[in-house]
């Protein structure tokens, strides 16, 4: 349980910059700060996922919440206006807590009331209620007017006042609905409200904090479609079921039981013993999406569908280490649908268009989930009976040469990228401008396709195709020794991050995954020289920077417009999920002794209190470089998740456990 007390809730400030996040595992949402202040345009008690797991549309922004308690009006809402922020409800909120749903406590002239906002699993669903928790005064009248406010558009953007939308309601005994676009979904909001009445009213300029720091659009209007008036006792709630479906406001306690005892499920069945992993292995839960009838990875809310890069990263640690095989299995064999030219995609659109294939290191990442899958399940014959032939074409592609100048050259090792194309995960571009060009031969490409060769390879001698094991084994040992020839830097005694014409020498994190794959290229000696640098260089208690501080183009702080925040994306900022690369190739390094596990568990304590901020209960996707590292970015990321989570198991283990139950 995460719980914010008062004297956090009480000062506005402070509550910006701690926000909650509900999902539904299609994609869609509900999500704001603590107070119910939305200061993002991507805020909302219901963002529907309209074609699952992307067409997300902002439906329901939030309701205006006014209570009244013997003919005394106090208003709970809280929003900020031009100048001003109006209502005040944050004054009234005396605790905010995850339990494991966001549960508000405002204190009201001696009334304690509490707000639950639960969305269900597998539907566009989002369940308010709101419950007297405190022992009422003899005849009190408590009651309760709600006032939904709804937007209908697509979540990056925002809506104003306009004399297209259809302010009817649709109103029948305990369910109103609301049409307000051809093309968009109906809002159902079933309720146990003595009265409904309609309003047709607008609610103007509203501000949108966040979205004014990062340069972008933060004024909205929205609409008001009705009113809910509720009567509340000690044995009355009030609630509102907020659907794209038709739902029964009766039902909302057995819906939010069964909610609360799935994830408890999730928590109990998870292997990770600590209160970090448990934590974790419920985030984790939230980016398991549904795409058409197999399953894909969120990389990361608000803004984030799935990408392939993040997907294969982020495998591991939310599915394999949470023991959700059958998950894993699904993710793979989905992607395995969408393979091109040898190529797994980058991403998939928001709209629905064809994915994007603009990446080198998803494909490769594919090779180290298969393998960590196999490891963890002994399925080897899901690989044989389905993948082997694609794993195969997939490194044919790449010697032969594919999109965007991949292919392998004479050396041996593997080549990427065009002119004002970005392919590695350091992918910042503005206009023309690349803000860190890594095209030729980057070293992290390079520790994957050699650890791709050597994963194909143990699949072609289990598979009995020792002509392709020969050629998989012969094409590794070229890489293998080229790659110490060409990369090694003695005189900063770590790797070049890119070797072109010539030779990059910033000492970024890339390096890391020349130790941390499972098969790696570089000698004990060499590797532990280079994570020496990496720890002095780039460690920080959250995850690694992306430049050494020393280097002219660090930039330590993340703020201002799009162009200035993704000139700094690479240039220094710390990503969490580089934790888990870091403290397995620190363990590879310095052995799986208690020693080594309790210097990596000290690093891994540094993450919970970043559990209380940003997004409660996850992890964010960076942090600015320069210390106290205030989180930026998305609030809660796949990959930053799941490394920390595979990180945790790590240090809680003696050595890498390996499951031999095997998926169905």
């Amino acid at each position: 349980m995460i719980s914010i007390e008062d004297n956090i809730c009480g000062d506005l400030a402070q509550t910006y910059a701690r926000e909650w996040l509900e999902t539904n595992g299609l994609g869609g949402y509900a999500s704001s700060t603590i107070t119910g202040l939305n200061t993002r345009r991507y805020h909302g008690l219901l963002v529907a996922a309209i074609n699952p797991p992307v067409g997300r549309a902002v439906l329901l922004s939030k309701f205006e919440e006014m209570l009244t308690i013997g003919g005394r009006r106090y208003e709970l809402s809280c929003n900020e206006y031009p100048g001003v922020v109006h209502p005040q409800g944050y004054c009234y909120l005396k605790r905010f807590r995850l339990e494991p749903y966001p549960i508000f406590t405002y204190e009201v002239d001696g009334v304690a009331i509490e707000k639950h906002v639960c969305m269900l699993h597998g539907e566009n669903t989002t369940i308010v209620q709101y419950k007297i928790a405190s022992k009422l005064k003899n005849d009190a009248d408590v009651r309760l007017e709600l006032r939904p406010l709804i937007a209908f558009r697509d979540y990056h953007g925002t809506t104003h006042e306009n004399s297209a939308l259809n302010a009817e309601v649709g109103m029948e005994p305990g369910l109103a609905s609301v049409a307000p676009y051809a093309g968009m979904p109906t809002l159902y909001l079933a309720h146990n409200a003595e009265a409904v009445s309609a309003t047709g009213e607008w609610y103007r300029d509203f501000q949108y904090a966040v979205e004014r720091e990062r340069g972008l659009d933060y004024e909205e209007d929205l609409f008001n479609p009705c009113a809910f008036s509720f009567r509340l006792t000690a044995e009355q709630s009030a609630k509102v079921l907020a659907s794209t479906k038709k739902r029964d406001a009766a039902d909302a306690g057995a819906l939010v039981a069964a909610e609360v005892k799935r994830r408890i499920g999730i928590a109990k069945t998870s292997p990770v013993d600590s209160e970090l992993g448990r934590s974790l292995a419920i985030a984790a839960d939230q980016f398991i999406v549904n795409r058409g009838d197999q399953k894909t990875v969120i990389a990361g809310y608000h803004w984030f569908g799935d990408w392939g890069r993040d997907t294969m990263i982020a495998l591991n640690g939310l599915t394999l280490v949470t023991e959700r095989f059958e998950i894993a299995k699904s993710i793979l064999r989905e992607f395995s649908k969408h393979i091109s030219c040898g190529m797994l995609p980058n991403r998939f659109p928001d709209a629905g268009e064809a994915p994007e294939y603009n990446t080198v290191d998803a494909t490769l990442w594919y090779f180290e989930a298969i393998r960590a899958y196999c490891e963890a399940t002994g399925d080897d014959a899901f690989v044989k009976d389905e993948l082997y032939s694609k794993l195969l074409d997939i490194i044919n592609w790449h010697a032969k040469g594919t999109r965007y100048g991949i292919r392998v050259d004479a050396d041996g090792l593997l080549h990427a990228g065009d002119a004002g194309v970005q392919l590695t995960w350091m992918d910042a571009k503005v206009g023309d401008w690349v803000v860190t060009p890594r095209m030729g031969k980057p070293v992290e490409i390079q520790a994957l396709w050699y650890n791709a060769l050597r994963v194909l390879e143990k699949f072609a001698a289990k598979s009995g195709d020792e002509g392709e094991r020969l050629r998989l084994e012969r094409m590794a040992i070229l890489a293998g020794e080229s790659f110490k020839e060409a990369f090694w830097n003695d005189a900063e005694g770590c790797l070049y991050d890119v070797v072109n014409d010539g030779k990059d020498a910033s000492i970024r994190p890339n390096q890391v995954f020349a130790v941390s794959l499972h098969y790696s290229m570089l000698s004990q000696e060499r590797a532990k020289r280079m994570m020496e640098v990496v720890e002095r260089e780039l460690l920080t208690p959250m995850g690694l920077r992306t430049l050494s501080p020393r280097d002219p183009k660090y930039i330590g702080t993340y703020a201002g417009d799009q162009r200035a925040r993704d000139g700094a994306y690479h240039q220094g900022t710390v990503w969490p999920w580089l934790l888990g690369t870091y403290v397995e190739a620190y363990l590879k390094v310095n052995g799986r002794g208690a020693t080594a596990r309790r210097k990596a568990a000290a690093l891994l304590a540094g993450v919970e209190p970043h559990l209380q901020m940003a997004g409660l209960g996850t992890v964010s996707e960076i942090l600015e470089g320069d210390a106290p590292h205030r989180a930026c970015g998305c609030i809660a990321q796949a990959w930053s998740v799941a490394e920390i989570l595979r990180a945790v198991k790590m240090v809680e283990t003696e050595t890498t456990s390996k499951k031999v139950a095997k998926a169905k």
